[in-house]
């Protein structure tokens, strides 16, 4: 079984996005991995998603309540195959904090977007509802090629 966690900032927004929208689609797809997301910093330890970040996702069929913000821990890299960073800031602090010898490849995750125009997921978290919804778009789209990419082998 494959496992991925995918990490922003907070894990409040961003990453339960990307971990709520690929489980769904690995689901549906009868696909088994291991999915969770985590944050760079621990500033939300143990809340949930952002309200929006939620109702966003509630609009689309995807149930982000259950999620739990928690911090990336050096073992993450010894437990999961691939850790997916949202921008090139949350790289920068995963390779600065990832072992020596760790099993775990860490990408950007719309590295797997089809045609992305760029490579960061932008954080919605200071901005307007739509910015929530540009999210959704890029994660699903992201979502879609990553799990095209690990049914490929």
């Amino acid at each position: 079984m494959k496992r991925v966690l995918f990490v922003c900032t907070g894990n409040i927004c961003r990453s339960p996005t990307a971990e709520g929208v690929f489980r769904h689609f690995a689901d549906a797809a009868r696909f088994e991995v291991d999915v969770d997301s985590a944050g760079t910093y621990g500033y939300h330890i143990g809340e949930p998603p952002d309200s929006r970040t939620i109702q966003a996702a509630e609009k689309r069929g995807f149930d982000l309540k259950p999620l739990r913000a928690r911090r990336v821990k050096r073992e993450d890299f010894d437990h999961f195959d691939l850790i997916l960073a949202m921008d090139h800031a949350h790289l920068t602090h995963l390779e600065a904090m990832r072992p020596q010898n760790s099993k775990a490849a860490v990408k950007l995750f719309l590295d797997y977007h089809p045609d992305a125009k760029s490579a960061d997921v932008p954080d919605p978290y200071y901005g307007e509802a739509a910015g929530f919804d540009h999210v959704l778009d890029l994660v699903e789209a992201a979502s879609r090629g990553l799990l095209d990419n690990l049914r490929a082998g």
